[in-house]
Formats: C-alpha cells, sequence, structure tokens
C-alpha cells in the first residue's frame, strides 16, 4: 500500500488510537450496543498496553489511520480498526497480515455477529468459525474466528 507505513505504537498515538477506536466500533454492527465513551476508550488505551497489548499503529504521514492490538503470550488479536474513511483501501489486510506475522503460531479473535463485513473479511483471509459465545462485559453475543498458519 502506497504511502502507508506500520510502526510500533509510541505514547503520543493513544489519543488518536482512542479516536479511532471510538469511531469506528460506533458503525453499525461493529461494537456493542452501549458504546463506551471517547474518554473511556482513550483511559482503556493505556491500562491495556500497561497490561500488554503491543499495539502496531498505520500511518498515512503525519495522521495514524489504523491500529492492531495484539495479546502474543495469549494468542489473542484484540483490536483491528481502520478510521471510517479509510475503508476499501487494504488496510485491514495490511493490519491482518502484521498480526499474522507478529503471531505466528496463530490467534483468535472475537467479534460481533451483525459485523458481516468483517466476518467475510477473516474468513477471506484464512480464519475460521470457532465457536459463538456471549461477550464477558456486555453480554452481547459475539462470534469467535481462529487462525494458524496452514
Amino acid at each position: 500500500m502506497s504511502g502507508i507505513s506500520l510502526r510500533p505504537a509510541t505514547p503520543g498515538d493513544y489519543d488518536a488510537i482512542a479516536a479511532i477506536w471510538h469511531l469506528s466500533a460506533g458503525l453499525p454492527g461493529v461494537g456493542p450496543a452501549q458504546l463506551p465513551s471517547l474518554e473511556r476508550l482513550r483511559a482503556r488505551v493505556d491500562v491495556e498496553i500497561a497490561e500488554g497489548w503491543q499495539v502496531t499503529v498505520a500511518e498515512a504521514a503525519p495522521e495514524i489511520i489504523g491500529f492492531l492490538a495484539i495479546k502474543p503470550e495469549a494468542g489473542i488479536l484484540d483490536q483491528l480498526f481502520m478510521h471510517p474513511e479509510a475503508r476499501g483501501l487494504g488496510l485491514g489486510l495490511l493490519l491482518l497480515d502484521e498480526a499474522k506475522a507478529q503471531m505466528p503460531d496463530g490467534f483468535t479473535l472475537f467479534t460481533r455477529p451483525g459485523n458481516t463485513a468483517a466476518r467475510r473479511f477473516y474468513e477471506k483471509h484464512g480464519l475460521v468459525h470457532l465457536r459463538d459465545e456471549l461477550h464477558p462485559v456486555f453480554g452481547d453475543p459475539i462470534v469467535w474466528y481462529g487462525w494458524k498458519r496452514g
């Protein structure tokens, strides 16, 4: 992808990460019905990073346009979001491929059943449906996917 680079997040990126997370999770079918406020998500970025998130940002200089947050020890792709205006540029695949490179032994992730675009994307790129559950915090349905190098 021309003009887009990936790099590890720095503390100066955390506001942009939270803003993208909030904007994207607020799209229909993507996040929980009761989306946490931008302020709560911004605070969560600090907590998650302190607890082991490894965050990669996608940058179209000078702006952050997407991010990937993984928990490599647990094999979890925890968050993959892009700015809504950056959809359709191939950024999702760039970030997903980065997750695969950082967790070559495989990983799991979940999304919501109504997030049909994400589900199609994950299935198209080699992830398999594992199970359906309820979200541990919000109590709404979630769909688990997994990836293992073929």
